[in-house]
């Protein structure tokens, strides 16, 4: 299994991945395999929703599925998930060693004979490019409530969380060019994924393009500029802003850019792009830091419409798609099925929650507890999940997903259970005569939550809650849940396939994505130490704690997991499902032709 890689956009920070979808889940076994009639060579045609427009997916103006997606089947880099979630590390592209744990030091060596697709090698230079970027170091910048930079400077518009990488020294160059060694100031539990997974940007490329020697000129540059201080900003300094300018956009493209710009060091090539109809990639004959793809080349073109993505497998003018859930879909690839095309259906990271805000009239812990007592999440999943995805149940852990080791135990015990059903005469009890008046927000656009909302009001009421509808479109739910513009949210996260940082992005006093005024000391005091923790075991029960402490404030209730479905038809084999955030494209170079 080759190495796929962790996509450091995807993180829990609210404006990218508040969840109205979700991703591709963990499969069952597809329904018979022609794996035994599978041929080397040919080409199979992929179906994206929305066009390639970028080959730098880390940027602000470059990040995208498609464009993750694209460059998930170009590059590679030292570790991957697999479809059970496992970090798996790909030692034919280098290797990683933790030196120490005071201060945490970590060694990245990068193989002899990796190399871009023009020939120069992969070095250190480009994963010092990489650490610039995803760092802020160099930024000293004070953002307003909007984010927008108020004072000083931010360079490189990174789409990631910065979290692990800010807390990181200038790196350390070695090995004449062939390692990088990262120290950093206190501990960080996601060290594994913070750097390298993906190495995406060629350094000596962007040196080239600003007008240095090479990428050598390049690092030495970056190494002679000093921390960013927020504190006390200074002017801008303009061969920085010129290298960052380019990392933000010089690799946007709608078409087939110059090729220098296009430079692979994974399975495959992109050989040519139509705009907004088709990209094709070409199998890289010089890559061997990997498993090795057999397909001559894989077509892309793009069909929004998950109806007409599925009338394309039908009629054999696809062989592979992602169509988005609905009743009106799901019907329609069980009616493919006869036309010899494969579905797999799960859950996915992407989970759907009612969230409480610990302001108004829910700051009153009777209040909050006799509002959870109401809400109906078998009769949700039953009318909302099911529809789409049979095998849809109650999610009943907000830090792990059910396809997560802990999920069993955790779930056990976090106190989920007391909400297994709704308990209309505990809520009145609870209430004790009062008739609170509730907002509910929810993107009305979406079907499933205006299904959540109906049934949850429905429920509240009998207890003798005044709920209000206030539902608002796809355009305006967002900004007024980042308002606080709500007694209660429906809304939902994409979580991160592995890694623990994302927790107190969420659960933590005053976070980024704390969207309903929750604080706990003690969570505080848990989170703080989760984000530091290096021990995967330890992570998972402080995880736990965390979870158990959520539930038992009456942050709210997590209601179930989206559910995703991956298709493909008779003429490629070797399709499966992964719920890592690129989906089917997780093992792309696992497919095989079918005659």
């Amino acid at each position: 299994m080759r190495a796929g890689r962790i996509s450091k956009a995807f993180t829990l920070a609210v404006a990218a991945v508040l969840a109205l979808g979700a991703c591709t889940a963990a499969p069952p076994a597809p329904e018979g395999s022609t794996a035994a009639t599978a041929s080397p060579g040919g080409n199979v045609t992929v179906l994206e929703p929305s066009p390639f427009t970028s080959f730098n997916p880390d940027s602000t103006t470059g990040q995208g599925a498609t464009n993750a997606r694209i460059d998930y089947a170009t590059h590679s880099g030292f570790n991957y998930v697999d479809n059970n979630l496992k970090l798996v590390r790909n030692d034919k592209f280098g290797t990683y060693e933790k030196l120490s744990d005071k201060p945490l030091t970590v060694k990245y060596t990068i193989n002899s004979g990796v190399q871009w697709s023009d020939g120069e090698p992969v070095t250190a230079a480009d994963l010092f490019l990489e650490w610039a970027a995803g760092s802020g170091y160099y930024n000293d910048a004070t953002l307003d409530a909007n984010f927008k930079v108020a004072r000083g400077n931010a360079y490189f518009n990174y789409a990631g969380d910065t979290t692990g990488l800010s807390q990181t020294s200038m790196p350390v160059i070695g090995d004449n060019g062939a390692s990088l060694t990262l120290t950093y100031t206190k501990p960080f539990s996601d060290w594994e994924t913070a750097l390298g997974s993906t190495v995406s940007i060629p350094a000596h490329i962007v040196a080239a393009r600003v007008g240095l020697k090479d990428a050598n000129a390049l690092v030495t540059l970056l190494q002679g500029i000093p921390k960013g201080d927020p504190a006390a900003p200074v002017k801008a300094n303009p061969e920085l802003r010129k290298i960052a300018n380019f990392w933000n956009t010089g690799f946007d493209t709608k078409s087939m850019p110059d090729p220098s710009l296009a430079l692979s060091n994974g399975p495959y090539l992109v050989k040519g792009i139509t705009a907004g109809k088709d990209l094709v990639l070409t199998r890289n004959v010089d890559y061997n830091w990997g498993t090795v793809p057999t397909l001559d080349t894989v077509t892309v073109h793009y069909t929004a419409r998950p109806e007409a993505q599925i009338a394309a497998l039908k009629a054999g003018k696809a062989d592979i798609a992602s169509p988005a859930l609905t009743q009106d879909s799901a019907a329609a690839l069980a009616d493919a099925k006869s036309g010899g095309v494969q579905t797999q259906v799960g859950a996915s990271l992407g989970f759907d929650q009612a969230v409480l805000n610990f302001k108004g009239v829910l700051a009153k812990p009777d209040f909050r507890t006799a509002f959870l007592k109401t809400v109906p999440r078998q009769d949700i999943v039953d009318q909302a999940a099911k529809p789409v995805n049979p095998g849809a149940t109650v999610l009943d852990s907000f830090v792990f997903r059910a396809l997560q080791t802990p999920y069993k135990e955790s779930s056990a015990s976090n106190g989920t259970a007391a909400y297994a059903a709704a308990d209309i005469d505990a809520s009145k009890k609870l209430l004790a005569g009062a008739t609170p008046t509730v907002r509910v927000l929810y993107n009305k656009d979406d079907p499933v939550r205006s299904t959540e909302f109906n049934l949850m009001a429905a429920s509240a009421r009998m207890a003798g809650f005044n709920v209000v509808d206030d539902g608002k479109g796809a355009g305006q739910w967002l900004p007024a849940l980042k308002a606080g513009a709500f007694d209660v949210a429906l809304y939902g996260w994409t979580s991160n396939p592995t890694g623990s940082v994302q927790v107190p992005q969420v659960f933590r006093t005053g976070a980024v994505s704390n969207l309903n005024n929750f604080s706990n000391t003690v969570v505080d005091q848990l989170a703080g130490q989760l984000a530091q923790e290096p021990d995967s075991a330890k992570q998972d029960a402080l995880k736990m704690q965390i979870d158990k402490l959520v539930v038992g404030a009456g942050y709210g209730l997590p209601l179930f997991a989206r559910s995703a479905a991956a298709a493909n038809g008779p003429h490629v084999a070797g399709v499966m499902y992964s719920p890592v955030p690129v989906g089917i494209w997780w093992n792309v170079w696992d497919w095989k032709y079918v005659k």
